[in-house]
């Protein structure tokens, strides 16, 4: 199985057709997605100018969709890098016992769904790299009341995710099921409440 910078290789490839360049970038999004695969997919498509169902985009259009999926990628290595960083030491200081932020780590492994967006159509506008750069930098401070990524304070539950975690607070300004280590008890328990008036206002 071919991996991201091989991919990446071929997208850039002009000696391939403008199909298999199209089709390795959507591969490349089965290694590296950040708000999961159809968002990011659409998210790119809409910043670059590329139809969608088009089976041969402009080549210029494709490298400067994958250019912005690298410099993403880069920003979650690094952070990856990191993260293992800081486990190895508290586990040398005898600190086994995961923490709600690690449970996060774990379900975003590998970087596919680091910004999941609960409608594949509804997204971010910033560019990816930019996105995670406010993410991790909001993961490493004290949690607040709004979404680390549009600074909304709309902030509902819902029940139905399409994706682990099956259940959790959506930003109503960007899309994105934002992860709880980022928000106070008391954001939480203010979407849960935004959560029970959307699904009453529905029923």
């Amino acid at each position: 199985m071919a991996g991201f910078r091989s991919l990446a290789r071929q997208v850039r490839d002009a000696r391939c057709d403008l199909a298999l360049r199209r089709y390795s970038l959507r591969k490349c999004l089965e290694r590296f997605a950040p708000y999961g695969h159809r968002a990011t997919w659409d998210h790119l498509c809409a910043r670059y100018g590329i139809e969608p169902e088009d089976r041969a985009p402009d080549p210029a259009r494709l490298v400067a969709a994958l250019e912005e999926l690298e410099r993403a990628r880069a920003v979650w290595l690094a952070y990856e890098e990191s993260f293992a960083d800081r486990r190895k030491r508290e586990k040398h200081d005898g600190l086994r016992r995961p923490s709600s932020f690690d449970d996060w780590h774990r379900r975003t492994w590998g970087g596919h769904g680091v910004a999941r967006c609960d409608r594949p159509t509804i997204h971010p506008a910033a560019p990816l790299d930019e996105v995670l750069h406010r993410l991790i930098s909001a993961l490493g401070e004290e949690p607040g009341a709004a979404c680390p990524v549009c600074e909304a304070t709309e902030i509902v539950w819902r029940q139905d995710l399409a994706h682990e975690p099956l259940s959790g607070p959506v930003c109503l300004g960007c899309g994105i099921v934002v992860p709880r280590p980022v928000l106070t008890s008391e954001a939480v328990a203010a979407a849960k409440t935004a959560g029970r008036v959307e699904l009453a206002s529905v029923a």
